[in-house]
């Protein structure tokens, strides 16, 4: 019995203590938070000291019990309440109150264990007595039915909390909302993530268990998504929605959609792919990565949860995928671009655009052309890839016709390999970085080189179109032209290319060089991530808007390409854990493995 009163005691003074240190001094629902705590701890230490030691009132022992069964869940109410108003608290203040709150769920725990019917009337003499007088009796009737309503509705809100603490401290349940990780999740697919061995944090702070574990090259995450805003408000609204999530163990998500009504990725799972200390760069769809003691090279294993090909993947499987992001029959011509850009030779690209600049010159002068008007401005958006080789023919009248078009015509072919010296010693064949790559990488280096594809090509359909004209064809019929249309093939590849794999399957330094060209490396405790399913995947690779880039910052007449690369990596802090088991649906239950590509 000496125990148990000493627990009563060091359990009241700790509930003192929280709720001291619950005061808030903001005009928002803060300040609930004492009242709230101070009430219970009244309460409390009322029901302990006099109805049950003073009095002896162990005929009220169910209800003495429920107060120690509720404990935890009132003070961690008045924790989050008291974090969510307009302002967080200070981490010292965050610290004490999840140290004193952790204090008073154990000790209310050990309370029960003495509390319990087994053992509660052997701790005193006059309590058993009185348990032998009044023995227990079920209740009839009308009675009966409300008790047994009210024991449902007092189960039902212990479930409630103990999931919201379960899902704050040990697991999480997420259900996967795209197809940016087939095979290894589909949509709809119910995730248990475990949060315990990754440091959880009390709600609305940043006071939380320690790391126990660092996360591992391959393991599936869940984290929180920092393209939104942490805020405080929607901080609030987050956990609020996860706590009704839960509840519906994931059937109702309250905070399913974002401020302009599109779904809200967040959280997102994805798979760790970089690590602390590493720099990442992915060309043609293989990562490569080095640390400050080693070079550049491809991360083993990599490919075999990367999905590139949707042919690859098993009938079953392949016929639940919903969105195609990436059409399986350009898949072969993807390579063919990718290889051509590889073995494309500066020397010999030189002298094509040479010969290309003198052709359209021969012709001009053959046909005794003669400027009508100055040449209309080329650049900007006429450049854009999307728009570019559409408007050749146009293009190709105008640079005929007007003043300053074959100059235009030279510049645009020729300017890049001006200054330039010993072409030959540029290779895509070798290290990552280097002198032998144009920029010192092999992402700009490849940059420049589609550029160059690009300005070919270009140059190839112009001076095609102008030998046509030569030769007496009318526009009209150009389309019979197999050179002119093989051309015309090639740009559409060319442009889908761009659009449509250059972010998927590439992606440059990163993070990136410090301004003296020394590399830099992702901090210790962040890490990046990407989907399995590298086209429909939107990860830590991309922002959420398109921006116009140039694919050569320095030439004037680059061509340009819509992109969303702003690779980011993720601190740890807003990691949730890793996702363990595939629990829903049961044809389906296993644990996300490493190697998911299964082969036809």
């Amino acid at each position: 019995m000496k125990k148990l009163k000493v627990l009563f005691y060091i359990n009241i003074a700790l509930a003192c203590i929280f709720t001291c240190l619950s005061i808030s001094f903001r005009a928002d629902i803060s300040l609930v938070a004492f009242p709230l705590s101070l009430i219970f701890t009244i309460v409390l230490a009322y029901v302990t000291f006099v109805v049950l030691l003073k009095k002896d009132g162990v005929v009220h022992m169910d209800a003495i019990r429920r107060f120690y069964q509720y404990e935890p869940f009132v003070y961690i109410s008045a924790f989050v309440l008291q974090r969510a108003g307009n302002y967080g608290q200070p981490y010292p203040l965050d610290v004490s109150q999840a140290i004193v709150w952790t204090l008073i769920t154990i000790i209310s725990f050990v309370i029960l264990y003495f509390l319990n019917e087994k053992r509660v009337y052997s701790l005193k003499p006059e309590w058993e007595e009185i348990h032998k007088k009044h023995p227990h009796h079920k209740a009839k009737g009308l009675k009966r039915v409300g008790i047994e309503i009210l024991e449902w509705v007092d189960a039902l809100i212990q479930a409630a909390f103990t999931i919201v603490l379960l899902n704050i401290f040990v697991f999480q349940l997420y259900e996967i909302p795209s197809e940016s990780m087939v095979p290894t999740f589909l949509i709809g697919d119910r995730v248990a993530v475990v949060k315990t061995m990754s440091g959880p944090k009390f709600p609305l702070s940043d006071a939380g268990l320690p790391y126990l574990s660092d996360y591992k090259r391959g393991d599936v995450v869940v984290f929180r998504n920092p393209h939104y805003s942490n805020d405080r408000k929607n901080e609030v609204k987050t956990f609020m929605s996860q706590f009704v999530y839960m509840l519906t163990l994931t059937l109702v998500n309250p905070n399913k959609f974002d401020e302009y009504g599109r779904q809200k990725a967040d959280p997102l799972v994805k798979r760790v792919t970089g690590l602390p200390g590493e720099q990442l760069l992915l060309m043609d769809g293989k990562l490569y990565t080095r640390t400050k003691d080693s070079d550049f090279k491809v991360v083993e294993g990599e490919s075999g949860w990367t999905l590139w090909n949707i042919e690859d993947l098993d009938s079953a499987t392949k016929a639940k995928v919903q969105d195609i992001k990436f059409p399986h029959a350009f898949y072969p011509e993807m390579l063919k671009i990718e290889k051509e850009r590889r073995d494309l030779n500066l020397e010999d690209a030189k002298d094509e655009c040479l010969e290309l600049s003198q052709k359209f010159n021969d012709i001009i002068e053959k046909n005794g052309i003669k400027p009508s008007s100055p040449l209309k401005d080329i650049s900007g958006n006429i450049l854009h890839i999307l728009n570019f080789f559409g408007q050749s023919d146009n293009l190709t009248v105008s640079l005929l016709t007007e003043e300053g078009g074959a100059k235009w015509f030279d510049d645009f072919l020729n300017e890049w390999h001006r200054g330039m010296s010993n072409l030959s010693s540029y290779t895509e064949n070798g290290a990552v970085t280097g002198p032998h790559l144009v920029g010192g990488d092999l992402y700009t280096d490849s940059l420049f080189r589609l550029n160059l594809m690009c300005k070919l090509l270009f140059g190839r359909i112009v001076v095609r179109n102008a030998e046509l004209l030569s030769d007496g064809v009318l526009p009209s019929d150009w389309n019979a032209d197999v050179q002119r249309m093989s051309y015309i093939d090639q740009s559409k590849n060319l442009t889908d290319y761009l659009q449509q794999c250059m972010d998927a399957r590439n992606m440059g330094l990163f993070p990136a060089n410090n301004p003296d060209g020394s590399p830099s490396f992702i901090p210790e405790n962040c890490y990046f991530m990407m989907g399995d399913n590298r086209f429909n995947s939107l990860d830590m690779r991309h922002k959420y808007e398109f921006s116009t880039k140039k694919l050569v910052e320095n030439d004037p007449y680059s061509i340009r390409y819509e992109t969303n690369i702003e690779p980011q990596y993720v601190s740890r802090t807003r990691m949730l854990g890793k996702a363990v088991l595939r629990f829903w649906p049961l044809n389906r239950f296993g644990t996300p493995g490493k190697n998911n590509i299964s082969k036809k």
